[in-house]
C-alpha cells in the first residue's frame, strides 16, 4: 500500500512538472515607454533545455536578442534580456504561462514598470533565396553591426586625448549652484573654465546636455571634459571656451532614480530653465560673449533631442547646434526647421553624429538620428 501511494505521488509530481511544449515561433507586442515593441520569439529545445532568441522591431528599429537564464518549469517560462541604457545594464525579465497556442507574458523592465501581453504561436517564416541576414542597426541602448556600406567619416580620437598631460596649462571644473525660477528651487551645474581664464576677456560658451539617465555630473564621470578641453586647447584644436553642464531634468527631484522614463516631460520643461535661469546665471557670473555666434548647444541622446528642439527653436540664442545619437524626443525636421531659407541665412551650424557615431551609413541607427540627417539635407549645411 505504501509503495502504491509513493508511486502515485511520483506520477503526480512528474505530471505536474512536465514541461509545456513551447517549441516553435511565437509573436507578441508590448506597448512600452519607448513605443510598441514587436517580439518574434523562437524557442528551440535541445537536450531538455530551452534556448530563447528573438528578433525585435521597435517603431522600425530592429535588433536581435539571445536571452539569458531561460527556464521552462511546467507551464512557466522565464528568461532575461540585458539592455545597456545610458551606460547602465538594465535587466528586462520575462515570465510566461504557456498553453498549446498562447503564452501569457509579463515583461518587467528593471524598476521602470511592466507590461503584459499574450503571445500566439505562428509558423516559422521560411527564408527567401538571396536574402542576406539582417544587420543590427542598434536602437535604444542597442549595439550596431557595421556592414560593407558603412564608411568611417571621422578619424579616431587622438590617443591620450582624455589623459592629464604634464607641461600644459589646465582649466578648472567646478560645481556651482543657482536659483531656478522655472523649477522653484536651487539647482546645480558643472562649469569648466579654460586655462588662464580671466575676467579681462570674453569667452564663447558651450552648453552641453546629458542623456536621460544622467545629471550634472554625467560628463565629468564618463568623459573627463576638463582634461579633454585642456588638451584640445593646448593642441590648437579648440579655442578657449566655457563649458556648462547643467541638469536637463527640470523638476524639484532632479535625481536620475526610479522610473527615469516617466520623468521625460521634465526634459521639455528644461527649455525654460535653460533660457531663463541657466544662461542668465552664466552670463552674470562669468566673462562671456552674449551674442548667438559665440553660443553653442550640444547634447547626447535625450540631451541631443533637447539640443535640436531648443536650438532650432531659439536661433536668436544659438548659432551652433550639435545632436549626438539624439533620442526619440526630437521633433520632425519640418517642425524643427519650418523655414530652411531663414535658418541658412541666419548662419546656423548643424552638427550631428548618429549612434556609435564615427560611421556614416546608408541606414540610420536610430529613427530620430535620421531626423538630424534630414535636417542637414533640409538646410544643405552638412555636418
Amino acid at each position: 500500500m505504501k509503495n502504491l501511494i509513493l508511486l502515485l505521488a511520483l506520477v503526480a509530481i512528474r505530471f505536474s512538472t512536465s514541461a509545456a511544449d513551447v517549441t516553435g515561433t511565437w509573436k507578441v507586442e508590448f506597448d512600452t515607454q519607448v513605443g510598441v515593441q514587436k517580439y518574434l520569439f523562437t524557442f528551440p529545445v535541445a537536450e531538455g533545455k530551452v534556448v530563447t532568441r528573438a528578433s525585435v522591431d521597435t517603431e522600425g528599429q530592429k535588433r536581435d536578442v539571445e536571452f539569458k537564464g531561460a527556464k521552462l518549469q511546467g507551464d512557466t517560462l522565464t528568461f532575461v534580456e540585458m539592455r545597456q541604457i545610458q551606460d547602465r545594464d538594465i535587466p528586462i525579465e520575462f515570465s510566461g504561462k504557456a498553453s498549446d497556442q498562447s503564452i501569457q507574458f509579463t515583461r518587467k523592465v528593471g524598476g521602470f514598470g511592466s507590461q503584459e501581453s499574450k503571445a500566439t504561436r505562428v509558423a516559422a517564416a521560411s527564408p527567401q533565396a538571396g536574402n542576406e541576414p539582417r544587420r543590427r542597426r542598434g536602437g535604444f541602448g542597442g549595439s550596431i553591426e557595421l556592414g560593407s556600406d558603412d564608411k568611417q567619416v571621422y578619424p579616431e580620437p587622438p590617443e591620450g586625448i582624455v589623459e592629464k598631460r604634464d607641461g600644459i596649462a589646465h582649466g578648472k571644473l567646478e560645481m556651482i549652484e543657482y536659483d531656478s525660477k522655472t523649477v522653484g528651487t536651487t539647482r546645480k551645474m558643472n562649469v569648466y573654465t579654460p586655462p588662464g581664464y580671466t575676467a579681462d576677456k570674453k569667452y564663447p560658451v558651450l552648453y552641453l546636455l546629458h542623456g536621460i539617465g544622467g545629471d550634472e555630473t554625467e560628463w565629468e564621470r564618463f568623459a573627463t571634459p576638463d582634461l579633454l578641453f585642456d588638451n584640445l586647447i593646448a593642441d590648437g584644436k579648440a579655442v578657449p571656451m566655457i563649458v556648462v553642464m547643467p541638469n536637463g531634468r527640470a523638476q524639484k527631484n532632479d535625481r536620475a532614480e526610479g522610473n527615469v522614463m516617466a520623468r521625460a516631460p521634465a526634459f521639455a520643461v528644461f527649455e525654460s530653465n535653460l533660457l531663463n535661469d541657466v544662461i542668465p546665471t552664466i552670463q552674470s557670473r562669468y566673462s562671456t560673449y552674449t551674442d548667438r555666434d559665440h553660443c553653442a548647444l550640444a547634447g547626447l541622446s535625450m540631451g541631443g533631442g533637447q539640443t535640436l528642439n531648443f536650438g532650432f527653436g531659439n536661433m536668436d540664442k544659438f548659432a551652433w547646434i550639435g545632436g549626438f545619437s539624439s533620442a526619440p524626443n526630437t521633433k520632425a525636421p519640418a517642425e524643427l526647421v519650418p523655414d530652411p531659407a531663414a535658418t541658412k541665412s541666419a548662419g546656423t551650424h548643424l552638427h550631428f553624429v548618429r549612434q556609435q557615431g564615427w560611421f556614416d551609413s546608408n541606414q540610420s541607427g536610430s529613427p530620430k538620428v535620421s531626423e538630424g540627417k534630414q535636417c542637414a539635407a533640409h538646410l544643405e549645411c552638412g555636418r
